[in-house]
């Protein structure tokens, strides 16, 4: 163990560090007074310090107080030498966070005793440093591959519900973006986002509820126009037994019920029955509401959001959407461009896509030749993104070359015609001659969805997309009026 020996007589000092050397056989490092003492320790501190108390220009005592100030000194142990007649000195010295005093003349059993006590207190506390740096370094190594697989467990966690990789490219992407993470902040205003009909609206929906993975309330979803008139108010708010006829015994707790602490997604909500507008209205007013027979209020405690594909502002002016909700829902607006508006999209879009299915699929495909990207980026897209990753995921599954090339996407070309060929065959409103006596709109449009049946071959997918609604919209229409 290294000692530092501090006293103002030489002699009494050599004879000290010869029988520390010597005989217990420790390092020993002489100072002759407190000054020296305390600069040789903060070049190179000490674990044991001997020093006598009465020395010239700064005492024993004022030295410890010195070598205690220090962040180096805070392991030290410090024994002081006194005369029997300063007793005092050595209680001050106590008090003062000194190991241990000696009396004069110096008793080298005692002496050894006392450096044997300290090297073993020495060995503990170098072993307790060396335990905790250790504990330390473990810790920080656990945090950070703590964190590393949160990130993966986020990352996978997202994939499952939905938000996986969005490719945010153009600036009108950026901006959706950008009102994404503000809306974020809030989640007692409802949220309306509008777009085309394969734009992402519901994986916008999500990013807005989920984050970057870090969220695990729950997300429900609702299709409006999948649900029945007569079952919407049931499905929404949930009942109490015996609300109705067919009700169970136990009641039925609504999406709103299921959605707390989360998110109720409403998608196409152009859709939803005028009769239930007011009804929805009040909820996001209120933000509470009741089961259907229940009379115990219910405090909604979630996130509202809404997506259509419809023009709601043209909806209003017909009569079929309430001005008053579309006031509410049009506070925090988020409008997703449809894919040929933003052609800066397409590649990179086609380039993730190919790489996630390409993995997928353990297909070769690497890249996207630049003949085959202009086709790509001059067809019109009428599904948007989700028809663009349907395009690449078919050409991975039907090919298994290196790069997609011209041939590869020939059947767009098919498509093409046929949107050119719809587009230029379109109904002339103006040569519509109406007849001078009464006009039954609902005998027009059953010719109409016949006629387009027709056109289709009975496809009921392709028939709602040439009408701009929606399939379950298009079921409800036919079982009306054919």
């Amino acid at each position: 163990m290294r000692i530092l020996v501090v006293d103002d007589e030489r002699d009494h000092r050599e004879c000290l560090s010869n029988y520390l050397e010597n005989e217990l056989g420790h390092q020993v490092t002489q100072s002759k007074n407190g000054k020296a003492a305390l600069a040789q320790f903060q070049k190179n501190p000490f674990p044991m310090v001997l020093s006598d108390i009465r020395m010239p220009e700064m005492d024993g005592i004022q030295l410890l107080r010195k070598l205690k100030e220090l962040p180096q000194g805070r392991y030290v142990d410090v024994v002081l030498i006194t005369g029997y007649a300063d007793m005092s000195s050595a209680i001050e010295a106590l008090r003062g966070g000194a190991y241990d005093y000696l009396m004069k003349p110096i008793d080298l059993i005692e002496l050894r005793a006392v450096v044997n006590r300290i090297a073993e207190h020495q060995s503990l506390l170098r072993e307790n440093y060396e335990l905790t740096h250790c504990f330390e370094e473990k810790l920080a190594q656990s945090v950070r591959e703590t964190e590393t697989r949160l990130k993966d467990l986020q990352k996978a966690y997202a994939e499952v519900v939905g938000i996986g990789e969005i490719g945010v490219f153009s600036k009108q992407m950026k901006k959706v973006m950008e009102l994404v993470k503000r809306f974020r902040e809030d989640r007692t205003v409802p949220v309306l986002i509008e777009g085309e009909t394969g734009t992402g609206k519901e994986v916008v929906a999500r990013l807005l509820h989920y984050g970057e993975g870090e969220v695990t309330a729950p997300f429900v979803p609702i299709n409006v126009s999948a649900i029945s008139p007569n079952l919407f108010e049931s499905e929404l708010f949930g009942y109490e037994a015996g609300a109705f006829t067919g009700a169970k015994k136990t009641g039925q707790k609504g999406k709103l019920e299921l959605a707390r602490g989360g998110t109720l997604f409403l998608d196409e909500i152009g859709d939803m029955p005028l009769e239930f507008q007011p009804k929805l209205l009040r909820v996001l007013e209120d933000r509470e509401f009741f089961r259907v027979g229940g009379l115990k209020k219910i405090s909604l405690d979630l996130r509202v959001i809404c997506a259509t594909n419809r023009n709601l502002a043209q909806l209003v002016k017909e009569g079929s959407f309430r001005k008053d909700l579309y006031y509410r829902l049009n506070v925090a607006r988020i409008f997703i461009p449809p894919l040929r508006e933003r052609q800066q999209d397409i590649a990179p879009l086609a380039r993730m896509f190919l790489a996630r299915y390409a993995e997928q699929k353990k297909r070769r495909f690497k890249s996207i030749h630049p003949q085959a990207i202009k086709i790509l980026e001059d067809y019109p897209w009428p599904g948007n993104v989700r028809e663009l990753e349907n395009t690449i995921e078919r050409v991975v599954l039907m090919y298994d070359e290196e790069e997609i090339k011209p041939k590869h996407l020939e059947f767009l070309s098919l498509e093409n015609n046929e949107i050119i060929e719809s587009q230029s065959s379109a109904l002339d409103l103006d040569s519509i001659v109406l007849p001078s006596d009464t006009l039954y709109l609902e005998e027009v449009e059953a010719k109409i969805i016949r006629k387009a049946l027709a056109k289709f071959g009975g496809n009921k997918s392709r028939t709602a997309i040439y009408l701009g609604i929606s399939r379950n919209v298009l079921n409800r229409k036919i079982k009306k009026l054919l």
